[in-house]
């Protein structure tokens, strides 16, 4: 039960900081950079399925990736970036806050639903492999417009010379 309980609260920890973050990155320009390297540093933790308690079925990789890349959409549609000052901006969404609360207490609810029919370790591989659907979908697709507001910002540059 401990850890149940330790893991809901670094769950709503990093819920917390990642608003703190979104709402500071939103200040500054986005970059390439700062869009892929979440994922890339949250990769790391697919090491925990070297150790067999945390390996998962067919199914239940399934499953958490479904659920992870539809969790995205709501990430995806709350995501959108501007030209301002020659330089693309994340405009800061009213929604993301709630959608990210929203998501946290799916997550939690049917953590808890969950981990009473497979082990905790079981439970442990299939939220991260949701968290990093839904990441990798929410920035594939912040990527894509990032790309699509280069080439208008471009655009716009050379129009001026």
């Amino acid at each position: 039960m401990m850890w149940v309980i330790a893991s809901t609260v670094v769950a709503a920890f990093m819920a917390v900081t990642m608003i703190f973050v979104r709402l500071k990155a939103a200040k500054k320009p986005v970059t390439v950079k700062k869009i892929i390297l979440p994922p890339i540093f949250m990769s790391s933790g697919a090491l925990m399925f070297l150790f067999p308690e945390f390996r998962l079925s067919g199914s239940e990789i399934a499953e958490a990736i479904i659920v992870g890349v539809f969790f995205s959409v709501f990430l995806i549609r709350s995501s959108r970036f501007e030209i301002r000052d020659e330089a693309i901006y994340l405009i800061p969404s009213k929604a993301f806050v709630f959608i990210l609360v929203g998501l946290l207490v799916v997550r939690l609810v049917a953590k808890s639903i969950i981990g009473r029919t497979i082990t905790l370790g079981e439970t442990s591989g299939m939220f991260f492999l949701l968290a990093f659907a839904m990441i990798i979908s929410w920035r594939l697709a912040m990527l894509y417009q990032y790309k699509k507001l280069t080439v208008e910002l471009q655009r716009r540059l050379a129009s001026r010379t």
